[in-house]
This record gives structure tokens, sequence and C-alpha cells, in this order.
């Protein structure tokens, strides 16, 4: 018993000094375009304070709009993509369950009853067969020492797989919102459209009917008739092709909703009604490393990679596993409930190093190494891929709004000339096709600055989108402070 003891203690000891043991590399960030760059070469207007962030979240709210909010919070609860994405954090959540329960031990609980018959020939005497049965019941212990660090890195390799997971959830929690409001501004633009569409049409039709009363008072030809007739056709055709779009568009939206197409009511116009675009707080680049949940997600699944190298690199050490057990036996039942007679207890301890595996393990570790090497590959591309979105967002914002500006001018002047070539024609100054080219620019310009609207907007949720969306700093630095000390 004495020498049970010292064993078991020279087991704890050793336990104790390679508890801290890892083998394998530990984790460094890899250096990125966003780490040298020091802003963004379109920023323009937007705020670069690193640190303002608190208007960040829940940005959607800034348009204003109790329609666009109740839209986002409607997609967010019944998206069936957004509850996938939850069902595969709850994967990963159970994955990292189990990888931590294997590092503490294994207790069972064993009941056996084992019947058997033996024979046996005593020569002369002939064959004799004898039955037996032997009741037993003990509670075994099964323990493998993580001496070099297999069980934990497995451990850590799947907390950052569950943050990954979590991460791409936000991914997509933070796509759905962007397409939901783009959704919302291109039916908004499309109402717009049809609306201006109709009104074109209407005043085709009072044009038409100046155009048959000079033409009944013998003041123009026949040809001014066709012109006319031919313009109020022409924007009377167009009205379906709109109308076409916006009931499609719709249509996408219920979707996004998980709503049957075609069941939800209209939404009220409200796109004329938004409020102007204010700065936007855009910081500097190397803040995308921690705000946009996708290269959050690229590096948390680097994080494991890195992880999964240690643990290819622990299968060349050998592995301690001990192992007791303590119970009774007995023929009988009631026997194994006789302590002092039918105890029975055994303390295992097995040690397995590999010796020749064919190369396997090597295998493993230079697989493991270069899974690394492309997620690293690919996490640089994400960063920059993040960096491109910001940029393009800025300059297409800066370069819309010029063109909103112009296109303004524009529609001021051609609501002035079709007002004046009305007035010449009806006093006989200008002919038909000077009125019809102006209600024709007029309308192209009411058309165009709808559509410059919708575009302005949409590049604000791009830009916001791009930004990380929804961003938690707090929670983002929470989790990366358990993933160091984990």
């Amino acid at each position: 018993m004495k020498r049970q003891l010292a064993y078991i203690c020279w087991l704890l000891i050793s336990c104790t000094m390679f508890a801290g043991c890892m083998v394998g590399p530990d984790y460094s960030r890899p250096e990125t375009a966003a780490d040298t760059s020091d802003s963004y070469f379109y920023t323009g207007i937007h705020d670069r304070d690193v640190n303002d962030f608190n208007d960040i979240d829940q940005w959607w709210q800034r348009f204003g709009d109790p329609t666009t909010t109740l839209l986002v919070r409607e997609t967010l609860e019944n998206n069936y993509s957004l509850k996938a994405a939850a069902a595969r954090v709850l994967q990963s959540q159970a994955a990292l369950v189990e990888a931590r329960g294997r590092q503490l031990p294994d207790v069972s609980y064993n009941l056996n009853r084992d019947r058997s018959k033996r024979s046996f020939n005593f020569g002369g005497a002939g064959r004799f067969s004898v039955m037996s049965t032997t009741w037993s019941q003990d509670i075994s212990v099964t323990y493998m020492l993580d001496f070099f660090g297999k069980l934990r890195r497995t451990e850590r390799a799947a907390w950052a797989d569950m943050l990954a997971a979590e991460a791409s959830e936000q991914v997509l929690v933070n796509s759905l919102i962007a397409t939901v409001i783009n959704a919302r501004v291109n039916i908004a633009t499309l109402q717009r459209r049809l609306a201006i569409a109709r009104a074109n049409t209407e005043s085709r039709r009072q044009t038409l009917e100046i155009v048959e009363r000079r033409y009944g008072q013998g003041l123009v030809g026949p040809v001014d008739i066709r012109l006319a007739r031919e313009n109020l056709a022409s924007s009377q055709a167009f009205e379906p092709v709109i109308e076409l779009s916006l009931i499609t568009a719709r249509h996408a939206l219920d979707v996004l909703l998980a709503r049957r197409p075609g069941s939800s009511e209209e939404l009220p116009q409200t796109l004329a009604d938004l409020p102007d675009l204010e700065p936007a707080p855009v910081g500097l680049p190397a803040s995308l490393l921690d705000r946009r949940p996708d290269v959050i997600a690229a590096e948390f699944s680097l994080r494991a990679a890195n992880e999964r190298i240690g643990v290819s690199i622990a299968q060349l050490y050998p592995d301690l596993t001990l192992t007791g057990s303590y119970g009774f036996s007995g023929d009988i039942i009631e026997d194994i409930f006789q302590q002092d007679e039918t105890e029975m207890y055994s303390l295992i301890s097995r040690l397995a190093q590999p010796i020749f595996k064919g190369g396997q393990i090597r295998a493993q570790i230079d697989a493991a190494e270069a899974r690394f090497a492309e997620l690293a590959a690919n996490y640089a591309e994400t960063v920059l891929t993040a960096m491109r979105e910001v940029e393009d967002a800025l300059i297409s914002e800066r370069m819309l709004q010029t063109q909103f500006e112009y296109t303004r001018i524009r529609l001021r002047e051609a609501n002035a000339a079709e007002s004046l070539s009305k007035e010449r024609y009806q006093r006989g100054v200008e002919g038909i096709l000077a009125v019809l080219e102006s209600e024709r620019r007029g309308r192209m310009a009411e058309e165009e600055l709808a559509v410059l609207m919708g575009q302005l907007w949409t590049t604000r949720v791009n830009l916001f989108l791009a930004l990380g969306g929804d961003w938690d700093y707090q929670q983002e630095t929470e989790k990366q402070v358990a993933l160091d000390n984990n």
C-alpha cells in the first residue's frame, strides 16, 4: 500500500511539473496593410477620431424612419438565414464544451453479471462441466495527463472556432441589416419614380389637350397631334416597367422578413423626407481589425489553426493515462454489498509513445502549418478587401454628392425651360418639338434626382457596413481578453 501511495505522489508531482508545458507556436497577429496605413485617402468631411465610435451602434436609426427600424427588427427576429447562423454558433459552443470536458477525468459506474460454463476432461473419469455466475460492481476513473498541451490547445482551438462562428453570425446580421435598408431605399426610390412617371403621363396628357385644342382652331398641323400622342403613349408604356420592378422588390423584402411574397402591405413613401447625410465616424484603417466582424472571424480562424499546429506537434510525445477502479465482486448479487469480504481495486498507468507511424504525424504537422499559412493569406486579403470597401464607399459618396448637386441645377433649369416652352407654344412662338423636348428633359432630370438620392443612401449604408456595422468595442475587447487568458 505504501508503494502505491508513493507511486501516486510521484505522478501528482510530475503532473505539477508538466502542467504548464505546451508544445507548438504561440499566436501573434500578422502585420497587414491596415497596420501601416495612417488614414483613408478619401475620408473628406468624415470623422477620423479612432476613439469616437459612440454613434456607430444601431446606425440604421440615423435614417429617422420608423418603418426602417421596424423592418430591421422583424428581419433579425424572423430571418431563416440568421436562424441557421445561430444554430452554427450553438454547434461551436457544444464543440467547445466537448473539448473542455476531455481535460476532466472520466468517471463511470459498472454493474456486471458474468454467467459462464466451462468443460474439463479428467481422463478416465470423463468430462465434467461447471457452471458459474459472478457479480461485480465498481466505480472507475480514467484521466489523461495533458503533459504537452494537446488537450489544452484543442480547447483553445475550439474556443477560437466558437468566436469565429459568433463573428460570422454578426457578419450575417450586418449584411441582413444593410440588405433590408437597401431594399427599403430601393422600394422608396421606385415609389418615387412611379409617382414621377404618373405625373409625367398626366403632364403629357395635358399637353395633348393643348395641342388638340390648337389643332381644332387650325393653328397647328396634324404632325403636332401625332407627336403629342406618341409622347403620351411612351410615358404610359414606361409606367408598367417601374411598377414591375417595384413589385419584385417588395417580394424580395418579404423573403428577408420571412413573409410570404406579396403578402406585405405597401410601405409608406418617405424617401424624399430622409434627413441629409451627416459625417460618419470613420476612424483609422487599423480599427477595422477589431471592428469588422469578417476580419475578426478570419483572425479567430487563424488562431484556431495556430493551436492545431500545437495539437499536431503534441502527437509526437507520449500520452500518460491513469485508470483507477474500486468495487466488489461475488458469486451472488448479495456478495457485492459485503464490503469486507468482496472488495477489489486496481490502479493502472499507461504510457503510450509513438515510435513508427510511417510519417503520418509529420505529415499532419506539415498540413497544419500549411493550413495556418493559407488562413494567414486569407486574413491579409480580408483586411485589404475591407479597406477597399471603405475607400469605395467614401469616394462613391463624394462623387454622388457632386452629381446630385449638378442634377438639382439641371432639374431647375429643365422645369423653367418646360414652363417657358409651353407658354411660347400657346402663343405660337415655339413649335411642338421644343415643348416635347423640354418635357422629356425635365422628367429625366427629376427621375435621375430620385435615383441619385437612393444611391446616396445606399452608399452610406455600404459605408457603415464596410466600417463594421453594429459594432460594440466593449464586447469585442472582452472576447479578446478571454481568448488571451484561456
